[in-house]
């Protein structure tokens, strides 16, 4: 039973380390050196929506006010739904508008990018680049929808 025990917990262990390995890689990925971040426009089923520049949908929560992350003190929203971080100043990709981005600060002191004033996530489970699955999806008392280059939802 003891060994039991162990090995469920040490696969337990296993796995939340591989998906914060996942989530933080497509953070990463799209981080130069200095952890500052680019926002891109890939095409999807949906049209041109913001990405990573690995290719993963950048998403607003409806319940954000401009330029205020609500996500962040709803129990459980940041783990689904984690905020997109940048060090400094983001970047624009080809198509995205370089005056519309920014970032807020979170609790704690890190920087959430925002775009057009609405703070910008990507969610937990999406599985590769141009994933439009997520998007409409009712969750922690708003929608999370997909995000156009100019800043308007894309549903």
């Amino acid at each position: 039973m003891k060994r039991i025990c162990i090995l469920l917990i040490g696969s337990l262990l296993a796995v939340a380390a591989a998906a914060t390995a996942a989530t933080a890689d497509r953070g990463a990925s799209s981080a130069g050196a200095a952890g500052v971040f680019t926002v891109e426009l890939h095409k999807t089923k949906l049209g041109k929506v913001l990405t990573t520049a690995s290719g993963f949908t950048l998403y607003e929560f409806t319940k954000d006010g401009p330029k205020k992350d609500v996500c962040a003190k709803i129990k459980g929203c940041l783990t689904v739904w984690p905020a997109m971080e940048s060090a400094s100043k983001p970047t624009a990709g080809p198509g995205v508008r370089a005056a519309l981005l920014s970032t807020i600060e979170l609790p704690g002191g890190t920087h959430q990018v925002t775009y057009a004033g609405h703070p910008l996530y990507i969610y937990s489970d999406d599985s590769g680049p141009g994933q439009t699955a997520y998007v409409g999806i009712k969750q922690f008392g708003g929608t999370w929808e997909a995000v156009s280059a100019s800043g308007r939802a894309v549903k």
